[in-house]
């Protein structure tokens, strides 16, 4: 019987082959790109599948300087997914819009509000990141984060100033709700999903276990640590917690416009060609691995 998630999440041209099954990831290869000729890719598919089976250390090769941004991306991505602030605001928003005055109702319903605004702002990135492409998606999100959150700290620190005390008025704390739903939905289409797709575009597969596995484990480290911290440090920055959050999406935003280059549309055997026109990855990939020939049209945003 076939479950809902390979219905909505079937397995990739990549996996398939791994597994041996040959016309099945052509077929899945040529519904991926929506035409029949894929002959080209699908050689290079099977090239790159070949020589991913005659690799028997992942971990040695990621840390070979070709695949230099492939280990940077893996690791930096994860951990500024965190420094978001995302989970400060989905774990502990009822706690945190308690603190701000709304009541213990009150409280409840907006986390459950910002958690509808994350399901729906999710769909968004579904629906345009082939669209519109990964860059723009985390360019767009990263600012819209970061106003939101100078905003709100800036709201709360003239409301309660330094000492913590104030109160809300009705206008203020709508205010305030509108904001985080705002970010929580710039998060949403952006560095969530994002945060765990680009790594997996990025990574060969001699490589992608050791990759993905750098990727998780980073964020759910980083995931660990701001559970621990938040309470105590919202206990002593109060409202300048949110600047603190905003200075990393800053940081990260800053990142992915100088360090991400593009990798919509461009199949996991030709990244060396993205990466070899970068103006500073390109250093680390030597000629010999590239696939396709000269780089085309897929490094206008290197």
């Amino acid at each position: 019987m076939m479950t809902i998630g390979a219905i909505f999440l079937p397995d990739t041209p990549n996996s398939i082959l791994e597994r041996g099954f040959t016309e099945k990831a052509k077929t899945m290869l040529q519904k991926v790109r929506g035409t029949d000729n894929v002959e080209e890719e699908f050689k290079d598919l099977l090239d790159a599948s070949e020589a991913a089976k005659k690799v028997d250390h992942p971990w040695t090769n990621i840390l070979k300087p070709q695949y230099r941004p492939q280990l940077v991306m893996c690791t930096i991505i994860p951990f500024f997914q965190q420094l978001t602030g995302i989970n400060v605001i989905m774990f502990y928003a009822p706690v945190l819009f308690m603190t701000l005055g709304f009541g213990d109702d009150a409280s409840l319903i907006s986390a459950v509000i910002s958690g509808g605004v994350n399901v729906l702002a999710t769909l968004v990135s579904i629906f345009t990141v082939d669209k519109f492409g990964r860059r723009i998606l985390f360019l767009e999100g990263g600012v819209q984060m970061f106003i939101c959150q100078i905003l709100v700290g800036t709201l709360i620190g003239v409301k309660f100033g330094l000492n913590g005390e104030g109160t809300l008025s009705k206008f203020d704390a709508n205010l305030i709700l509108f904001l985080v739903c705002t970010y929580v939905a710039a998060f949403a289409w952006s560095w969530g999903p994002l945060g765990w797709l680009v790594p997996s575009e990025i990574c060969p597969l001699e490589i992608r276990s050791a990759g993905q596995a750098i990727n998780v484990s980073v964020n759910m480290f980083f995931t660990f640590i701001i559970a621990q911290v938040f309470l105590a440090m919202l206990c002593h920055m109060k409202f300048g917690l949110f600047y603190f959050f905003a200075g990393f999406v800053l940081i990260m935003t800053v990142f992915i416009y100088f360090f991400l280059p593009e990798t919509k549309n461009v199949p996991i055997e030709e990244m060396n060609r993205v990466w070899k026109a970068h103006w500073f990855w390109g250093k680390y990939i030597p000629d010999e691995v590239i696939i396709g020939g000269p780089v085309g049209k897929h490094d206008d945003d290197a």
